[in-house]
């Protein structure tokens, strides 16, 4: 399988110190990885990054970069909007070419066991790599978030972690690991700051409410401006243009309307509709920049981190 290509998409609890998070991504560093994008959200206080490779490469990176934030993260002391359970909160990985889904899962198994053993950090198996059928859903495996979860798992013995524990990290809680298709994580936003509103197009749009099925959204408040946060899990079933569409419409009903919006991560060369007026809405967008296919042609230099987590050369990105 010297032609197999993986994606891993970790997300850090983690986005109002710059200097961290590149040590967290410097830490990521290995022959053959590609660093496609990172970005810190100060609003939800967490980072997403991108990398590419040779699965046993990104599998070693991704552990790696957990490490980091067992290090530097200290959930007790961390506030966020975004829902949490550990300093590495999620990491998925996404096959791209010569690897099926199936095998990623068992990629993400790999990474769980060492993620354990190396930094003591309990492991979660959700999505394709799912050890039980009522942990396949991410929102189900944080439900409590760190601090729910963290008594949870000593009263119930089912919400305790599928590898380690039964009790949390002190500090990192636990990660959730998985395998999955690609995901397009998109913001819209609200010309008013109401965000009844923005829960109500949420839970309206939501493909387990009966929306638009590959869709998870959420309503928050973010620096006054109401946002419905959107991850499109299957964008061949649920189309950008269609999602927007619908966001517009619910939005239009409660005398909203949406004025922007932002692309988290990156996006697939198939889901790209240059002409659409959700790309044109989506700020600060360069296709050279957030198109996967074009990212893997021209990755990103690694930045420099020093293991104190400081921001010692290149600057951050996002």
């Amino acid at each position: 399988m010297s032609d197999a290509l993986i994606e891993c998409v970790p997300n850090f609890s983690e986005g109002c110190r710059p200097g961290v998070v590149a040590a967290i991504v410097d830490s990521m560093r290995a022959p053959g990885v590609r660093l496609l994008d990172w970005s810190l959200d100060t609003d939800h206080n967490r980072s997403v990054v991108t990398i590419a490779g040779p699965p046993q490469e990104v599998v070693e990176a991704a552990v790696r970069a957990a490490g980091k934030a067992v290090e530097l993260i200290d959930l007790t002391a961390q506030r966020g909007v975004h829902p949490r359970i550990g300093a590495a909160d999620v990491i998925p990985f996404v096959p791209i070419s010569g690897v099926s889904l199936e095998q990623c899962a068992l990629y993400a198994r790999q990474a769980g066991l060492n993620l354990w053993s190396r930094h003591s950090v309990p492991i979660y198996f959700y999505g394709a790599a799912a050890a039980r059928p009522d942990r396949a859903e991410l929102e189900d495996v944080r439900r409590g978030q760190f601090e729910g979860l963290r008594e949870a798992v000593l009263r119930d013995a089912g919400r305790r972690p599928d590898v380690g524990g039964p009790e949390l990290h002190p500090t990192a809680g636990a990660s959730a690991v998985g395998a999955r298709r690609f995901l397009i994580a998109y913001n819209l936003y609200l010309d008013r700051p109401d965000v009844t509103a923005a829960r109500a197009i949420a839970k309206a749009v939501r493909g387990a409410n009966g929306g638009l099925t590959g869709v998870k959204a959420m309503g928050v408040l973010v620096q006054g401006r109401a946002q419905i946060s959107l991850n499109v899990t299957d964008f061949r079933r649920a189309p950008m243009a269609e999602v927007f569409a619908a966001v517009c419409g619910l939005a239009a009903r409660h005398e909203a309307r949406v004025t922007d919006g932002e692309l988290i991560g990156l996006l697939p060369e198939e889901a790209f509709e240059p002409e659409s007026e959700w790309v044109r809405l989506l700020v600060g967008f360069d296709p050279e920049e957030k198109i996967l296919e074009r990212k893997l042609k021209n990755p990103l230099a690694w930045p420099t981190g020093g293991g104190d987590g400081r921001l010692s050369a290149t600057s951050v990105k996002g």
